[in-house]
Order: C-alpha cells, then sequence, then structure tokens
C-alpha cells in the first residue's frame, strides 16, 4: 500500500463486549482495579482499594455492574483475571464462592515489551493483565498459561513433602555449621548426627591438645539444641506422610501406591509424584514434561535448528525429585529398558553427556510414570520391592 493512502484506523479493543472484564494487579499495600466495561468503547477505568479490602472489592464489582446496565440496559457477569503469585489463591476462591468467574495466569507467560528499558507501573501492569484475559477469551492460541488452582485440601497436603525439604536444608545447615566451628580447632571426626553427640562433645580436645573453648563449647550446645528440634521436626513430618500414604490413610490413588512399590521409589518420591503432579490430569506427555520443566526448548531460525536444553519454567520441586530419581533408578532398575537405554545413549558419546542423558532419561521416567498411573501402563523391565 502507498504510504499516501490514508489508513483507516483499527480500534484496539473490540467493543462488543458480552462481559465485564477485570484485572487485578495485587501487592502488599493496594490493589489496582483495572476494567473494561461494555458501553464505554475502548476505555479502562482504574480504581484502587486497600491490599486485602475483599469487601471494597466486590462492592466495586457492583458499582461496575450498575453502571454497565445504566448504559446499555443489560445485565452483564464479570470476568477476573489475577496473576499467580505471593498471594496464593484465596481470591480466586472468594470470587468463586460468588459466583465470579475468576482466572489465575502465570505471570512469566504474559508477553511484555523487548525494549531495553521497558516502563513498568501498576497501572501498565494491569492494563497489559486486561488485554491477555480478552485475548484469551476470544481463543487465541498461547496467549497465555492459565493456572489450575488445586483445591484447599490438595494445596494443605503438599505442604508436607515441601516442609520436610525445608527441614532437611536445616540439618545440612546446622551440622556443617557445627563441623566447621570445629575444624578450624583441629577436630575432623566429629558427627553431630550420631546419637551420641552430646558425649562425644564432652570427649573432644583442640588439635593442640587443648579442651575446648568455653565459649565455643556454648556455642555448638545451642547449635545442637537448634538441630534436634529440627530431626523432631523432621521426624514428625515423615510420620505425617506416612499416615497419608497408608492404606488407610487419606484417599491416595492406587495407581500411584503402586508406583511405591517400585524397587528406587521409598515413600519421599512417591509422596512428591503424588502431591505435585499426578493430583491433576494431563492431556499427553508434553503437558507432562511440560509441567515439570523437563520440555525441550528449541531454537530455530533460518538455518539454524539445535535445541536449547530443557524450558525449567515447571514445578521445580517435582524437577529436581525427578533428577534424583532418575539416578536411583539406574542403581536399583540396572535391568529397566530405560536403564538401558540411558547406557547404550552414554555409550555411544564415548561416556560424555551424562548430565544432559539423565535429564532425558527423568523426562522418559515421568512420562512413563503417567502412563502407568492414569492408563496402567506397565513398565518394562520394572522390578517391585521384595515382599
Amino acid at each position: 500500500m502507498s504510504a499516501n493512502v490514508p489508513c483507516v484506523a483499527q480500534a484496539a479493543i473490540d467493543v462488543n463486549l458480552t462481559a465485564i472484564f477485570v484485572s487485578l494487579e495485587l501487592s502488599r499495600s493496594t490493589w489496582v482495579i483495572t476494567s473494561l466495561s461494555p458501553g464505554k468503547g475502548e476505555k479502562m477505568s482504574k480504581y484502587s482499594i486497600d491490599s486485602g479490602d475483599v469487601k471494597g472489592l466486590l462492592e466495586h464489582f457492583v458499582k461496575l455492574r450498575a453502571k454497565a446496565q445504566a448504559r446499555t440496559g443489560k445485565s452483564f457477569p464479570i470476568v477476573v483475571v489475577q496473576e499467580a503469585g505471593l498471594d496464593g489463591f484465596w481470591i480466586h476462591r472468594v470470587l468463586e464462592r460468588e459466583g465470579i468467574e475468576s482466572h489465575v495466569v502465570d505471570a512469566a507467560s504474559v508477553l511484555t515489551s523487548r525494549r531495553r528499558r521497558k516502563a513498568k507501573t501498576d497501572r501498565i501492569d494491569g492494563e497489559a493483565l486486561l488485554r491477555t484475559l480478552l485475548a484469551y477469551k476470544r481463543g487465541e492460541p498461547r496467549v497465555c498459561a492459565m493456572v489450575r488452582p488445586p483445591s484447599p485440601e490438595e494445596e494443605d497436603r503438599r505442604r508436607l513433602c515441601r516442609e520436610r525439604k525445608t527441614l532437611v536444608a536445616e540439618r545440612i545447615a546446622h551440622a556443617n555449621r557445627i563441623k566447621g566451628l570445629l575444624f578450624a580447632q583441629g577436630v575432623a571426626d566429629y558427627a553431630p548426627l550420631r546419637r551420641n553427640r552430646r558425649q562425644r562433645l564432652e570427649e573432644l580436645t583442640t588439635g593442640d591438645g587443648r579442651p575446648l573453648p568455653a565459649h565455643l563449647k556454648a556455642q555448638i550446645g545451642r547449635e545442637l539444641d537448634r538441630l534436634e528440634l529440627t530431626l523432631q521436626q523432621l521426624e514428625a513430618v515423615e510420620a505425617e506422610r506416612d499416615a497419608l500414604l497408608a492404606p488407610k490413610g487419606e484417599a491416595m490413588p492406587t495407581s500411584v501406591a503402586a508406583l511405591a512399590k517400585l524397587r528406587g521409589i521409598g515413600p519421599e518420591f512417591a509422596a512428591v509424584l503424588w502431591l505435585e503432579c499426578f493430583y491433576r490430569s494431563f492431556s499427553n506427555r508434553r503437558q507432562v514434561a511440560a509441567y515439570a520443566g523437563l520440555a525441550p526448548t528449541p531454537w530455530q531460525s533460518g538455518s539454524v535448528d539445535h535445541e536449547q536444553g530443557v524450558s525449567q519454567s515447571g514445578n521445580a520441586r517435582l524437577r529436581s525429585s525427578m533428577i534424583q530419581l532418575a539416578w536411583l533408578w539406574l542403581r536399583y532398575q540396572p535391568t529397566s529398558a530405560l536403564s538401558l537405554w540411558f547406557k547404550e545413549r552414554v555409550k555411544q558419546n564415548g561416556g560424555r553427556g551424562k548430565k544432559a542423558a539423565i535429564v532425558a532419561l527423568a523426562r522418559k521416567l515421568l512420562v512413563v510414570f503417567w502412563k502407568f498411573v492414569s492408563n496402567g501402563v506397565v513398565i518394562e523391565g520394572a522390578v517391585m520391592k521384595a515382599a
């Protein structure tokens, strides 16, 4: 088209709206409500309330409905979107309880400007989130990734595995701190996790033959207090987890319970697989791999075509657990089809590329577990635990 021919300005937003679209930009201090109502053309309105003011939020929705009905003579439903973040899913549950259609979007999937220095304010983010919601409701493909909010029971159950991981990290930190303090005094054979740790501490002497300094000994004693408290809490969490996985426990699927009978899969891995992954349904194996962040990421442009590695954009807890489980699978299931595939793959590369191959094995394992849990497909060559 010639540059001299005037072009007709196209509206940025389709004004034939069938609902009131609202985006919530949430922060610790304020909530910014950006809305687009029928009868207002393409003008977005913004309104701010104090953080946590659910009553004010619902009252504002009532006003939006009343104004839209006054302009058009019709009553419209409200569609709300918010980003998954620090506030969790309680606001989403409140809105659904009030009969309002609510969506939670993955913030990383919302398209943003690629400028070197981009402007960012709550108002700009609210408008971008609202445009994303409009495109999603129009049915545009791959415009964003909506989060599936777990039920309150599912959300509460998976706290056990997450708390255990935190406690294990604290246990390691306390033990390493005690070892470091003693190593600086020439003591290298002290094991803080043994039951005789208190008695052994009284017997220690420094590398030059002196008794432990009084203040150092008191500091280590306080570290042992924290370590023992962590061990008690870790034991309590593991007892709750085992009760959850027991046959008479909560509604753990029998197919997931069968995974725990495979060699190399203990109660912790079985709980992680259930509570972090198989509590929800997937349509195909690509969705399973993408949910764990184990799906390959292509880079293709013209003659350039290669893989960038896994996306690492999914559930990080599930991904790290699957990497650990892949190493254990090679040890406890050496004759399985996947273990033989891994050995052949590494052999072809001359013994190199084990890290990349173990990630591929983790992805294949997760897909195989999903097929076993969802459709009962037998894992080829897998060995069960001895009775």
